[in-house]
């Protein structure tokens, strides 16, 4: 049986922006400004594109080592991207597959960063744990972005 999870967060970032730092460019963002969570992270397989599969490797402050996701989606104009975990990260721990969808759209002079996952928790595993374990990481990225941005007001323009 599928379950899904929907998080949200406001930030003051335009869209645009925040979907440039914290989607498009996070592989190399995120070890800049979460070192603790993120060691590194690369294209694994393919040309970086839609099918293309990135690795994250994580530091001792994540509780897996790493995570691998293929994009299955991406919409720039539209800040929107769907991509699936393939390996690594709470697969066959917490759950049997997921997907997560997420969407920035412009909300007054800012904007509202929405995640929606959708996965098949492994029978037995504590889902509540896992959601509240991804909850976090997404708000941390997203408000990690924030300061970064606010902070750096010239970059992902």
């Amino acid at each position: 049986m599928s379950s899904t999870m929907i998080s949200e967060i406001t930030t003051v970032i335009p869209a645009p922006c925040l979907f440039k730092a914290a989607i498009i460019d996070w592989h190399n963002l995120a070890p800049k400004i979460a070192a603790d969570k993120v060691v590194s992270a690369e294209t694994i397989e393919g040309d970086g594109g839609i099918g293309s599969v990135r690795q994250l490797n994580f530091g001792p402050a994540m509780p897996f080592s790493f995570e691998q996701r293929r994009l299955e989606f991406e919409d720039v104009k539209n800040c929107e991207i769907k991509s699936s975990v393939v390996a690594g990260g709470g697969l066959g721990v917490f759950f049997n597959s997921a997907t997560y969808h997420i969407k920035i759209e412009p909300s007054g002079t800012g904007s509202l960063a929405r995640m929606v996952l959708t996965f098949t928790p492994v029978p037995g595993a504590n889902s509540a744990e896992h959601e509240e374990l991804i909850k976090g990481a997404f708000f941390g990225v997203m408000k990690g972005c924030e300061a970064f941005l606010l902070a750096n007001p010239d970059a992902y323009n």
